[in-house]
């Protein structure tokens, strides 16, 4: 008796985990923009102290909210749209389709995707372990960096099986933008004259 031990995943998995890089990415992109933008004044509000003890460490100060107007973002879908039609992609209705169709369509949009990704960013891993390794946090991790899962109690330090290595961007080098252009124009409709 022959068994074949091949992983044997349907095309329509594949597509999923295209979708949501890319709306990682995206995402990805709007954080750093965000990061990246002039930090806006706090709005104080004052009230009336209560007359108690004072906290015997100090409070934690609270996070600044930063305006983000989302011009790189769009800057950033338009280049999806262009090398990778990423907006034709999610935007298609593919129960019509094979999973063998679906599954072709989505090597295209890929490699038109990681082209404008390789283009445009650098990631490293937040961790260098390999996922499944057992790694130790130290207190006074950064949460932003590290999501701890499972029952987490104390201050750590924490020790666990690391399940995804978490990525940064190190380098972004999106083009310069003509002055007076409209972002929220993602890809020009195209129009085949003589036809």
């Amino acid at each position: 008796m022959i068994f074949d031990l091949t992983p044997q995943l349907p095309a329509v998995f594949d597509i999923l985990h295209l979708a949501l890089a890319a709306l990682s990415l995206i995402l990805l992109l709007v954080v750093v923009l965000r990061s990246s933008k002039t930090e806006t004044p706090a709005v104080e509000v004052k009230t009336e102290e209560p007359k108690v003890e004072p906290p015997k460490t100090a409070p934690k100060p609270q996070a600044q909210l930063k305006e983000f107007d989302g011009e790189g973002a769009l800057q950033l879908l338009s280049l999806l749209q262009q090398d990778g039609r990423i907006i034709d992609f999610i935007r298609e209705d593919v129960a019509q389709y094979s999973d063998e169709e679906i599954g072709a369509a989505a090597r295209v949009v890929h490699k038109g995707l990681r082209k404008t990704f390789d283009e445009h960013f650098t990631v490293e891993g937040i961790r260098s372990e390999e996922e499944g390794d057992t790694v130790v946090i130290e207190a006074g991790f950064k949460p932003q960096e590290i999501q701890l899962l499972g029952q987490v109690a104390g201050e750590g330090p924490y020790k666990g099986a690391l399940v995804h290595q978490g990525w940064k961007v190190t380098d972004i080098k999106l083009p310069k933008v003509v002055e007076g252009r409209d972002s929220r124009i993602l890809a020009a409709a195209q129009v085949e004259v003589g036809a």
